[in-house]
């Protein structure tokens, strides 16, 4: 007996250093598209839930929902698969997730909130990626 279900491929094996040029891309294009205060975070050793995070701000809602769209949009032209979204109806926050990159996008006093860089980050293992 068949299944009418299309049947998913498990993915390519990524190397580190395919996720590496994935996150940097993914961080360029957050950089480009105008996001504040971004932070590129080594996971390697502190989760197994990705490699490597990125937390940016937007200046507004509509800021960040555009990030979001965009980012979206690039996580697909450079994986072939889509990335989970969550958090669009109200763009106060915004994760998106690839599998092995994991980009928080924030409006700032939500971002000053939660704080995820106290959690995450080290001096060893973030580094900011532009300087506003």
């Amino acid at each position: 007996m068949t299944s009418s279900a299309p049947r998913t491929l498990p993915a390519k094996s990524a190397t580190i250093d395919d996720i590496r040029t994935v996150a940097e891309a993914l961080a360029k294009a957050l950089e480009d598209d105008k996001a504040e205060d971004l932070l590129f975070i080594d996971l390697d050793g502190k989760s197994s839930l990705a490699d490597f995070m990125i937390i940016a701000s937007g200046r507004s809602g509509r800021h960040v929902a555009a990030l979001a769209d965009h980012l979206s949009h690039t996580v697909k032209k450079l994986t072939g698969r889509p990335a989970n979204v969550e958090g669009m109806p109200n763009a106060d926050w915004v994760l998106i997730d690839t599998g092995d990159v994991i980009v928080h996008l924030f409006r700032p006093e939500v971002r000053e909130f939660y704080n995820l860089e106290k959690i995450w980050a080290s001096d060893t293992s973030a580094h900011r990626a532009t300087q506003h």
